[in-house]
């Protein structure tokens, strides 16, 4: 991580795909710039008002109507632009979920990076950690367009479509999926910090991650698959319990 102090009472970080500013005396304004990788996206779509329209409205509409059933020719509709606009900014809906994904996880990643700034302790910080990844998504104030609960649920429910493809070592290769990979990579250097012996600190924190995931998706479609309770936040100390049992052994 950078951090540059360019004018009285401002404060820049950066740390990959973010860009961090503070602003004011006590540091209370927060500006947070996550940038995506070109090769995401035809147009930049943070680039005009019509940009962030499509990302703010397919939020929405692929929550409500699923991957499959939506199509840029209903989110047209939805926004009042003609289809071929759409696609000047995404080449297809696939890219559009990319992107999302790329977004949800970039966010995660200036999440921990903020959480675990100041925290000098190993367990402390995967204790953190492991509560970003698994804890209920609440919607952040510092963007305007992205509604990150919805999001979330997307995520949770839509994300391995971008993946789970023919084309994804091609894309792997592009990039494409860069951001998650770094999430686990950062976590993972955290269980290594614990335990410099433990052989799949990869393998762990990515079944933390999907099985989060999974077990969010059951609470609320298949129940009796979980022990989710109200107010009970058994999905992270699951797997805090499970994280810190496994590698202590």
């Amino acid at each position: 991580m950078h951090c540059f102090k360019f004018k009285k009472d401002v404060k820049l970080f950066e740390y990959n795909s973010i860009t961090i500013i503070f602003a004011h005396k006590y540091m209370k304004n927060l500006q947070l710039n996550i940038v995506i990788s070109p090769d995401l996206f035809t147009k930049n779509p943070e680039s005009s008002v019509l940009g962030q329209k499509i990302v703010s409205k397919s939020i929405e509409m692929i929550d409500d109507l699923g991957f499959e059933d939506f199509t840029f020719k209903k989110l047209g509709v939805e926004i009042g632009s003609n289809e071929s606009s759409i696609y000047r900014y995404f080449e297809s809906k696939h890219a559009l979920l990319v992107y999302l994904m790329n977004w949800y996880w970039s966010w995660i990643e200036y999440k921990l990076v903020f959480a675990t700034l100041n925290v000098a302790s190993a367990p402390d910080k995967l204790n953190t950690a492991i509560a970003i990844l698994t804890e209920e998504v609440l919607e952040d104030n510092s963007f305007s367009y992205i509604n990150e609960v919805m999001l979330n649920k997307i995520i949770i429910a839509e994300s391995s479509k971008a993946y789970h493809t023919k084309a994804v070592d091609q894309e792997n290769k592009k990039g494409y999926y860069k951001t998650y990979k770094d999430v686990v990579e950062r976590v993972s250097a955290i269980v290594l910090e614990i335990n410099p012996t433990y052989e799949f600190p990869h393998m762990l924190i990515s079944t933390v991650i999907e099985g989060a995931h999974h077990q969010r998706y059951f609470s609320k479609h298949l129940p009796s698959l979980t022990d989710v309770r109200k107010g009970g936040n058994n999905i992270v100390r699951f797997y805090t319990d499970v994280v810190f049992k496994t590698i202590a052994n």
